[in-house]
């Protein structure tokens, strides 16, 4: 499979394959095309040779970057969650009461519920992402694409989130597929990890990928 734009391939030969139910990192340098990958998964990209397929057929959540939404937004936390269901429901179909309840279900399941009227542009980064997971969950999605959900949130709740999206993958059987750049977040979440590099796919275990001499390798460096 090729994904890209405009009839340029970012990525060519890709050959991956995802066991539902596993927590896998996608990891690489900036401009390396995993958040181009992830939109090709997501049907947001279609791509350029080959296809995707998923067995049986599953229901994605899509958690996009935060610096990808309107700053200015002016729908409140739950407005945002909601849109989630809009998939299920149908355009032009009145959202009804069950789905409104089960909006605030996922909220409470993400920790978001308690800033459930309050406008998503005013939510710090870490609440924005708690909302925009609850998003994916309300389209009751059973495979969360995330890219870089903690991209400049502080520690305490990068660990939040994590443990959130563990529990998730744990407790709910979802698979899910994270672009992230903190290797330490990856080594102790992630069960796999997929390595973008050079136009091509490196995966393996976390153990195995995270080592010390295989970062080395994939990065180019040398450790003293």
């Amino acid at each position: 499979m090729a994904v890209g734009y405009d009839r340029h391939a970012v990525l060519s030969g890709v050959d991956l394959s995802i066991t539902r139910g596993t927590f896998t990192g996608l990891l690489g340098a900036n401009g390396s095309g995993k958040t181009t990958l992830l939109k090709a998964i997501a049907g947001i990209l279609q791509p350029l040779a080959g296809k995707i397929t998923f067995h049986p057929p599953a229901t994605l959540g899509y958690v996009p970057q935060r610096d990808q939404l309107d700053p200015v937004y002016i729908f409140s936390a739950f407005e945002v969650a909601l849109m989630g269901v809009c998939g299920r429901v149908g355009p032009a179909r009145r959202i009804g009461r069950s789905e409104r309840e089960q909006v605030h279900q996922c909220l409470e399941q993400t920790g978001a519920d308690s800033f459930a009227r309050k406008r998503f542009a005013e939510l710090s980064g870490g609440q924005r992402q708690r909302v925009l997971i609850a998003r994916a969950l309300a389209a009751e999605a059973d495979f969360l694409l995330l890219d870089e959900p903690t991209a400049g949130i502080d520690a305490a709740t990068t660990r939040s989130i994590m443990e959130l999206l563990l529990r998730l993958n744990r407790e709910r059987h979802l698979t899910v597929l994270m672009v992230n750049h903190d290797l330490a977040a990856m080594r102790q979440y992630a069960g796999h990890i997929v390595w973008v590099r050079d136009g091509r796919l490196v995966e393996g275990p976390v153990n195995e990928m995270l080592r010390q001499d295989r970062i080395a390798e994939l990065l180019h460096l040398q450790f003293s």
